[in-house]
């Protein structure tokens, strides 16, 4: 049995290098760009540490509405409960309805479940629909819902999944949710994205030449494209959003325990559940800087800026994720892979 143990800890940690590839968020590199608490604006007072509970402390959101996409497991789930419990009525939606409406039924406070799959744009277009028919118009949209993979390439209409997944899914949502949300004149798009966006994406940011896996498949570089493309989009959303009373900002949760790892080959998740408890936030923990951008009064009027542990950061090092004419460029491209589902 002692024999049958060692042998068990010495495949776990030899399985923690891929332990950061499932991380895929902390980075490693010394000489990799490093994010530092932006002092332009007030700060926090929160740490990594901190939970979604803690940065909402005294909030009241009674008569808010939230979308929160992925709300079945991990942070989605974490951040409906928070939600619901400062007042607000939040729609959660998972990839059927079954489990969306599963995860509802965990939730104390008012919570509406809707199907939502991302890799069915049809899925995508009649959420946004059917929330509308409901009579409601959302206040904060928390685009949570995503993927990791650790496979070959796999393609979604002619489209690497992850890219297609993370980040078109969810723009195909977000500019049907827009008309409303402008009439309405206030709101909070939060995306969220992760350190991969400035750690792991390709060397030349989003490589639009293949984003239908054209070249070699590297699925780390495939996270991290879709995951800066999640910030660009945030970006630009910032830039057109102008005037109207609606921000947008993107999120670093942090190295979560969740089940993103769940496609990853056995000695990742081994590792992973070996070392994580370690090293990694719980969901309570990495729910804290979605639901704070989401609904901290202080930020009002702040958007276009990338988060982490519930401060605005600003990034040392080469990166893309203030590149307006990439994200210009990304939005372009997106319009195009999308253009039938946009009307």
């Amino acid at each position: 049995m002692e024999y049958m143990v060692k042998i068990n800890r010495r495949d776990c940690l030899t399985g923690a290098a891929a332990l950061i590839a499932v991380a895929s968020t902390q980075g490693c590199d010394k000489e990799a760009p490093e994010a530092m608490i932006d002092e332009n604006l007030p700060v926090s007072g929160f740490t990594k540490k901190s939970t979604a509970e803690d940065v909402t402390k005294g909030l009241d959101l009674s008569g808010q509405v939230g979308l929160v996409t992925g709300c079945n497991s991990g942070l989605g789930l974490e951040t409906m409960r928070v939600l619901a419990l400062r007042g607000a009525h939040v729609i959660g939606t998972g990839r059927t309805l079954h489990k969306a409406q599963k995860a509802c039924d965990k939730i104390e406070g008012a919570t509406t479940p809707l199907e939502l799959e991302l890799t069915n744009l049809d899925s995508v277009r009649d959420c946004a629909d059917n929330i509308f028919q409901l009579g409601l118009v959302p206040n904060m949209v928390i685009c949570n819902a995503g993927i990791n993979t650790f496979g070959d390439l796999e393609l979604i209409q002619g489209i690497e999944k992850t890219f297609f997944v993370n980040f078109l899914g969810h723009f195909v949502l977000v500019n049907h949710l827009l008309p409303k949300m402008i009439q309405n004149g206030t709101g909070r798009f939060v995306h969220v994205s992760s350190r991969s966006a400035y750690k792991q994406a390709p060397s030349v940011g989003i490589d639009f030449d293949n984003l239908r896996g054209e070249a070699k498949f590297n699925s780390e570089e495939a996270y991290g494209r879709s995951k800066l493309a999640n910030a660009l989009f945030s970006l630009e959303l910032s830039h057109r959003l102008q005037g109207t009373g609606i921000t947008s900002n993107a999120i670093h949760p942090g190295l979560v325990l969740t089940n993103i790892a769940r496609s990853a080959p056995m000695l990742v998740r081994k590792a992973f559940e070996f070392l994580g408890p370690y090293i990694a936030k719980t969901p309570e923990e990495g729910a804290a800087t979605q639901v704070y951008v989401a609904t901290n009064p202080a930020l009002e009027n702040v958007s276009g800026l990338f988060f982490e542990n519930s401060n605005a950061v600003v990034i040392k090092g080469r990166h893309f994720l203030n590149d307006k004419s990439m994200a210009e460029s990304l939005w372009e491209t997106a319009e195009e892979m999308a253009e039938s589902y946009l009307i």
